[in-house]
């Protein structure tokens, strides 16, 4: 293979490709008379990639491997390579050395594009070398550790989504590449055997609790749900409640516990995503859902209580006494229609970390109810920017205010 590489270039192509073929670095530069410091700084523009063998020799890497002449399609071969690095060097184009090779321009032009020194020079055997490490497989898996699994840790703990997760790290770690990860990187730490250093305990804090993960469902199940024929449907709500363009219009809907015997109320304002939960410790009917309604949201600003909109449940059956005591008319989903309601199903969804399936919901006390409201309010939202809902909630209430 090392003849391959021994070209007619000028000084720094024949200094590179010696290296390529196998000379270290030391005796490279002897060979073309400059000093070795000068030919660690060719070999760096040229691509610094990592040499085999002590002191710095041996190649690119080892003749044993596949030299990137095999895999998928029909990768570039060393020799085409060496046929694109002499034509640049006597300035033709992409498209010239690509026809001389048969081969597409674009595929010489990715292949400058992609395999070029830090200097934009294309050396063959770097270039040769690089194709080689990336063909590889399997790849190499990212480890999570130090700060970045007690990260993903803790906020996973929290309820966070993986993505809410890696979103949060790109802004608040933009320069700094060991706390950057990708929301489906920490799915396979969770999900796949050995990957990472993520326990696969910690896929029980996900919303949904999967022990794997599975295609999302194309269909809702429906509930039966009472008959309204005199109150406002959806289709009347005003349109600035659908474009969120003004803040005050509200969502919500019940969390039903096991068996149908436990519940809890939960109120999302559309254009903050501020969320409100009703203790519901007795019962779940009309009355109940009415009295809980009014003394959450009665202390809220006129103009932030514009508009509910709930499903026809049988405990929003009170809705005319809702509209008497906060001023707020109700709007009805049409009948199995949850997804008129996306912003509160989203959120019913995000509770769910908490307060899971097939549970009895009365256990939780109003300061349970508290302590979690809180928590989802002070969650960055990608929606909101990152900022929280109780931030952009709070900037409304200081203008109210002023």
């Amino acid at each position: 293979m090392g003849n391959r590489y021994l070209f007619v270039q000028d000084d720094r192509d024949r200094f590179v490709a010696l290296i390529c073929s196998g000379v270290s670095l030391s005796a490279a530069a002897r060979q073309v008379g400059v000093s070795r410091h000068s030919g660690g700084l060719w070999w760096r523009n040229a691509g610094a990639m990592k040499l085999i063998g002590a002191a710095g020799g041996g190649g690119l890497f080892d003749p044993g491997q596949p030299d990137g002449e095999s895999g998928r399609g029909h990768p570039l071969s060393l020799d085409e390579r060496i046929e694109i690095q002499l034509g640049l060097r006597r300035g033709q184009g992409h498209g010239a050395i690509a026809a001389g090779l048969g081969r597409d321009r674009t595929v010489v032009w990715r292949e400058v594009r992609r395999n070029s020194g830090p200097d934009g020079v294309y050396h063959a055997g770097t270039a040769h070398g690089r194709a080689h490490t990336r063909a590889r497989r399997p790849k190499p898996f990212k480890i999570i550790a130090g700060g970045l699994a007690t990260f993903i840790r803790d906020n996973l703990k929290d309820g966070w989504s993986p993505k809410l997760i890696a979103e949060v790290l790109a802004r608040d770690y933009a320069d700094d590449g060991s706390m950057r990860i990708s929301h489906e990187t920490i799915y396979k730490c969770l999900y796949v055997q050995s990957r990472g250093q993520l326990r696969k305990d910690l896929a029980q804090y996900l919303s949904l609790k999967r022990t794997a993960r599975v295609p999302r469902e194309k269909t809702r199940g429906g509930e039966t749900r009472g008959r309204f024929n005199e109150a406002l449907k959806i289709s009347e709500r005003p349109a600035e409640a659908t474009d969120r363009a003004v803040p005050g219009h509200w969502e919500g809907d019940l969390i039903i516990g096991a068996g149908t015997q436990s519940a809890i109320g939960t109120l999302v304002e559309r254009s903050t995503r501020f969320t409100i939960l009703l203790h519901l410790p007795v019962d779940h009917g009309a009355e109940a859902v009415t009295a809980a309604m009014i003394a959450q949201m009665k202390d809220l600003p006129g103009h932030l209580r514009r508009s509910i909109t709930w499903d026809r449940g049988s405990e929003i059956a009170a809705y005319q006494q809702i509209r008497m005591e906060l001023g707020a008319p109700v709007y009805l989903c049409d009948p199995h229609s949850p997804w008129q309601r996306g912003t509160n199903e989203n959120t019913n969804r995000l509770l769910r970390h908490w307060f899971e399936k097939g549970t009895d919901l009365n256990q939780y006390t109003a300061q349970d109810l508290k302590r979690v409201q809180d928590s989802l309010n002070r969650r960055p939202r990608p929606t909101l920017n990152l900022d929280t809902p109780a931030q952009r909630l709070n900037q409304l209430l200081l203008q109210s205010a002023a």
